[in-house]
């Protein structure tokens, strides 16, 4: 889709079946722009055409019926997932990346094989000009709340402003990049964009949830609650017991079960959420059969934990499913608005001290492999890459950005000989520390005021590991950074409190891990701009707040092209590697699932892994 802008001359006149020729020629290239589509995507096209019956990783045959039970760790306060005060204490399943977006929905549908397309749901059809300043939605007739009360442009544009007003990061912040949002017909909303906005900004509103007007309380919207809420998703909320269960009941007249986009999705009757205060327990009751599936984070459980007797009499079955996207960075972060890790040099130093080796082998059987980009094991990954003329152009304005190693595309995290007391690594780090003002003092590492290097590590069972692997890590790095008179104190905290100063950055080091698809784009503003740094609820956990940063992050959401959208990545990615903003830690190739076989999934996984939202029940 384009649009067509003519510039005649004046002074010239053409003949009059030119004349007609071009103005019948523009009124169709202008027209193009008011076409609605059945999907968009962020770079191309989408793969599927407008007639298409199913998401290819769906079956659109799946039985329905049945249960499925899953265990998640923590607690939860809210069923509002969309304000700052539950931000990471809010039930899941109501609005969830892994369970599926069971009571609220968005204008579009995102398919998990390909990189970042979306497709119709709540809105049908889709209008958007080829330089994006605007895009209309047009809104299904047939969508409903569960309530039975239809989902219009009002509701749109009523849930836009209430989350602009009231609601937490990103969505209390998109309407920024509004110049305009106006009901352009009964059923069709038209959001048009200010100089603020990118490529991405369009298909971020097509992720927006759309709640109620008639069913929300605007004025106590920013208060968390326990109030089942009414969406027009799948699912209803059946019951709720605080801070232990919630369950899901599927909703008989749920008005998009026949939509191409649900077909073979939402085939259990009931969707249960139990939580767990600790790992151990939670395995226990995985063990029992007290919930269904669980993803495996750690090696030493997956090699040794699961000779009990439903895993070895085929109740139980264990998948391992290739990775096809990018590794992501899994790492203890530094925490730069604190002192001394605004210096880039001693976080060097400290990520250095951490010894992959020794850790991998001693604790994890060898399974894993060393992080060193952040979209490794993909086209967008740095590593073994010298940055090309598209990067350096990018990163002209700022040549202390990338380390000449990270540039040459030579650099990799440190490799020590796996002893856990590398000499020669160890010497290295002690140099750069002196270089920094730091020297030994009657076995410490000492500033120049005699106060030694010490920090604390905030951490709770999470970020894909187990608890006693967590624990085990952080004991082998405290073990390390004391030969160098280092003193590194774990803090464990139970989740809600882990969550709480995380939320407000009250830490010096903690874990974290920054997932990475195939199409990077606005959430790394939310991770890594300088505009999120003091944004409570961000995810900016490393406080950076760095002007390189936040001009590579506009030009991949600038880029046209693949080729452009791969250097500005790319040159991302050597700016985070070579800020030292984590100790980056290993990553697996692959993902562990197991689960009782009384559910299944479709053969086919598609390019993001396994959406539990497909699955099914062999046992009614």
């Amino acid at each position: 889709m384009s649009n067509l802008r003519l510039s005649l001359n004046p002074r010239r006149k053409p003949c009059a079946l030119i004349s007609a020729l071009l103005f019948v020629l523009f009124i169709s290239q202008s027209a193009r722009a008011d076409e609605f589509v059945h999907g968009i995507a962020m770079q191309g096209e989408p793969a599927l055409p407008a007639n298409f019956t199913h998401l290819p990783y769906a079956n659109p045959n799946a039985p329905k019926g049945g249960r499925i039970v899953y265990g998640v760790g923590g607690s939860f306060d809210s069923l509002n997932p969309f304000i700052v005060k539950s931000i990471r204490t809010t039930a899941r399943g109501l609005w969830d990346p892994a369970f599926g977006n069971l009571v609220f929905e968005t204008l579009l549908k995102r398919s998990r094989d390909e990189p970042f397309t979306l497709y119709g749901l709540l809105a049908q059809g889709i209008a958007m000009p080829d330089d994006r300043s605007w895009i209309e939605f047009e809104m299904d007739a047939d969508a409903k709340f569960s309530d039975g009360q239809p989902v219009t442009v009002e509701d749109v544009m009523f849930t836009f402003n209430l989350l602009k007003e009231k609601g937490r990061p990103p969505y209390s912040s998109r309407m920024k990049q509004v110049e305009k949002m106006e009901r352009v017909a009964d059923n069709r909303v038209r959001l048009t964009f200010n100089a603020t906005a990118s490529r991405e900004t369009p298909l971020l509103f097509g992720l927006m949830p759309v709640l109620p007007k008639h069913a929300t309380n605007a004025e106590t919207f920013d208060q968390s609650t326990l109030v089942p809420p009414i969406g027009s998703g799948p699912y209803t909320v059946k019951t709720v017991k605080p801070g232990e269960q919630i369950v899901f009941q599927r909703n008989d007249d749920y008005w998009g079960k026949d939509k191409p986009v649900n077909r073979g999705f939402y085939n259990f009757d009931e969707v249960r959420v139990d939580y767990y205060r600790n790992a151990s327990a939670q395995f226990e009751a995985f063990k029992k059969g007290l919930f269904d599936v669980r993803t495996e984070s750690s090696p030493a459980k997956w090699e040794t934990g699961y000779d009990f007797a439903a895993a070895t009499d085929g109740r139980i079955e264990k998948d391992i499913i290739p990775s096809r996207t990018p590794s992501g960075m899994l790492g203890f972060v530094f925490n730069t608005r604190r002192a001394p890790f605004d210096n880039r040099n001693v976080r060097k130093a400290l990520a250095m001290a951490f010894d992959f080796e020794w850790a991998n082998e001693n604790l994890f059987f060898g399974a894993y492999q060393r992080t060193s980009s952040y979209w490794q094991d993909s086209e967008l990954s740095s590593l073994g890459v010298p940055a090309d003329d598209r990067e350096k152009a990018l990163l002209a304005d700022y040549p202390d950005a990338v380390l000449p190693e990270v540039m040459d595309g030579t650099y990799r995290a440190p490799i020590t000989d796996g002893t856990g007391r590398d000499r020669k690594v160890l010497r290295e780090v002690l140099s750069i520390l002196r270089s920094e003002g730091y020297s030994l003092d009657s076995g410490q590492m000492v500033d120049t005021s005699g106060r030694q290097l010490s920090f604390e590590v905030l951490i709770a069972g999470g970020a894909g590991l187990s608890g006693q692997d967590l624990e085990r890590l952080v004991l082998s790095y405290k073990n390390t950074l004391a030969k160098l008179g280092i003193a590194l104190e774990p803090r464990f905290v139970d989740d809600s409190q882990f969550q709480a100063r995380k939320g407000s950055f009250d830490y010096d080091m903690t874990i974290n891990r920054y997932s990475s698809s195939l199409s990077p784009g606005a959430e790394q503003v939310f991770r890594w701009g300088s505009s999120s740094r003091d944004q409570e609820g961000s995810f900016n956990f490393a406080g950076t707040a760095e002007p390189v940063i936040d001009t590579l992050i506009d030009a991949m959401l600038a880029a046209r092209n693949r080729e452009d959208f791969r250097a500005a990545v790319r040159a991302f990615d050597r700016v985070l590697i070579s800020g030292h903003y984590v100790v980056p830690l290993y990553h697996i190739g692959e993902r562990r699932l197991a689960h009782w076989a009384r559910v299944s999934h479709p053969e086919y996984v598609p390019l993001y892994g396994p959406q539990y939202p497909t699955w099914w029940a062999t046992e009614q």
